[in-house]
């Protein structure tokens, strides 16, 4: 047992899960291959974990869910371990939908699976089993990225890996957190998309532009030519004694932007002189506590 927890890594958690519960689906069919549970509980004696990453469950396939299982009950066992401080009880680490779908379908007991997994592992294989098995919102699953990393000290590149996305898809999604809560707000219910997120991401009026966007309706590309012409209009007249245009960055330069973002959950622009070997990095921080992470990093060495 000992040996096992040594050589849970990044997923290994996730696929210890998977061995118990198979490749179960948000609304289970007569062909769901089932595990078989240690015991059924009463369901008071269940209850949700408080990391889990998923806050919003959609109505529509809660209540197919509830359908499903008043008609033919729990295909499906929950993951449970035995709730710390409260000796009887049970703490979901995978199936709270199921969970509350019984609660609705008025089941008195549900069939649940018992594992020792300590505070860390359930956190893992929650934000895990999320990402891969939920339609996770972008901001849910953005968070969800950067929980594992701050938690657990995993990089991009190790998480792209482990969960089957590209490098690109996580740091573009990490950037989202640098907007405004209420942009993030609007991406949550589907009022924005992730195009229109990344859009609004480089401009210094974003809840602004975002509430244009969303009454005209924009398409994502609509919305980044409206936020080019607002950076336009920020832009001094140009005088006699004023610098040169800027140039256009590289695709390079955008990416290190973007990754350098990512990883320190703050804006960063990063200028280059053309054909030289110098610049400058300008990071922005919206709050103190920010500014405190910021100097914690820098000071770590």
């Amino acid at each position: 047992m000992a040996d096992m927890k040594k050589s849970r890594g990044l997923g290994r958690g996730l696929s210890a899960l998977m061995a118990d519960v198979g490749q179960a689906s948000p609304v289970q069919t007569d062909s769901t291959a089932t595990a078989k549970p240690d015991r059924s509980v009463p369901i008071e004696r269940v209850f949700p974990n408080p990391d889990q990453p998923r806050r919003t469950f959609d109505q529509a396939q809660l209540d197919e869910l509830t359908n499903s299982i008043r008609a033919k009950g729990i295909f499906q066992p929950l993951i449970v371990r035995d709730r710390p401080g409260h000796p009887g009880d049970f703490e979901i680490v995978a199936g709270e939908r199921r969970w509350r779908a019984a609660q609705l379908a008025q089941l008195h007991q549900v069939p649940v699976i018992v594992r020792a997994f300590n505070d860390t592992e359930v956190l893992e294989i929650a934000i895990i089993e999320n990402i891969q098995r939920a339609d996770l919102n972008p901001v849910e699953e953005a968070a969800a990225y950067r929980q594992l990393m701050d938690k657990f000290g995993h990089t991009q590149e190790k998480l792209a890996e482990a969960l089957g996305k590209s490098r690109s898809h996580i740091a573009n999604l990490l950037r989202l957190l640098n907007l405004p809560a209420e942009v993030l707000e609007y991406l949550r219910a589907g009022q924005l998309s992730a195009g229109h997120a990344r859009a609004l991401i480089t401009s210094d009026h974003p809840v602004e532009l975002a509430r244009k966007v969303i009454a005209g309706g924009l398409s994502v590309r609509d919305t980044e030519k409206l936020v080019k012409r607002a950076a336009q209009g920020d832009q001094p007249s140009q005088t006699a004694t004023a610098s040169k245009p800027k140039l256009a960055k590289d695709a390079d330069t955008v990416a290190l932007e973007g990754d350098l973002s990512a990883a320190l959950g703050m804006r960063v622009s990063v200028e280059h002189e053309p054909g030289g070997e110098q610049g400058r990095i300008t990071i922005t921080y919206k709050t103190l506590d920010q500014l405190d992470d910021l100097c914690r990093l820098l000071s770590t060495n």
